[in-house]
């Protein structure tokens, strides 16, 4: 690895966290439980079976919010453990995150008799998780799964990661466009709390997402395709 970038092998966990408080996400898609004390990102990564490397580049990747990493470094990165960190994102995001943000919505906003807003912020929210959802099932059930092949050394001339990065949309921007109708459109109530927190959350998850589609774009598509090179060799 390069040694340009902010975060290193020797630097503790604990500091990235306190640093940058977005990686607490990164750390629990590889896999690493929290309770790491002192440990360096190294040893933390070692103690648990994850690539430093790997963890490391996304890691600097996403605190950077631009890839620098460079393709000379990419044959460092475990396409498998990528992959897995993906994986586990999709989860978080289909199981987890959007829909406690709608139950969290729904709590907020005021469905009393001709509040057309209400009703669609919710059919809006909806939307927006069923491409959210078939995005990313897409992903699980092709990408992955091609992927898994090339690991396993079979090369598929019928696909290859070119096409998926070719057709790769911005799901980001749809909750974008609910934040947006919420602060210019949602009329105003005595107490806001509920609904900032729900508006607090979009942001998070706007940025999240938009996160995980450049760490599939620039770090894990250009590792895979030099996979596909190796297996053409």
């Amino acid at each position: 690895m390069t040694n340009n970038f902010k975060y290193r092998p020797t630097d503790k966990l604990s500091d990235l966290v306190s640093d940058n408080f977005m990686l607490l996400m990164v750390v629990s898609r590889f896999g690493l439980s929290l309770g790491f004390g002192e440990k360096s990102v190294r040893e933390a990564c070692e103690s648990q079976d994850v690539d430093c490397a790997t963890f490391l580049a996304v890691a600097n990747f996403i605190s950077s919010g631009e890839s620098d990493y460079g393709v000379d470094n990419l044959p460092e990165l475990s396409v498998e453990q990528l992959m897995s960190y993906l994986k586990n994102a999709h989860t978080y995001f289909l199981d987890f995150s959007l829909p406690l943000m709608r139950r969290k919505l729904i709590e907020a906003i005021d469905f009393s008799t001709g509040n057309n807003v209400a009703m669609l912020m919710i059919k809006f929210f909806d939307d927006v998780v069923k491409e959210v959802r078939a995005h990313m099932e897409y992903e699980n059930r092709h990408v992955f799964t091609y992927v898994d092949r090339l690991l396993r050394g079979r090369a598929d001339s019928r696909y290859s990661i070119g096409r998926f990065t070719r057709h790769h949309t911005q799901i980001d921007e749809k909750l974008r466009e609910l934040k947006n109708i919420i602060i210019k459109y949602y009329p105003e109530r005595g107490d806001n709390n509920l609904l900032n927190a729900v508006l607090f959350d979009i942001f998070n998850c706007e940025q999240d997402l938009a996160s995980h589609r450049q760490v599939e774009d620039c770090l894990f598509a250009p590792a895979v395709a030099l996979l596909e090179e190796k297996l053409k060799k």
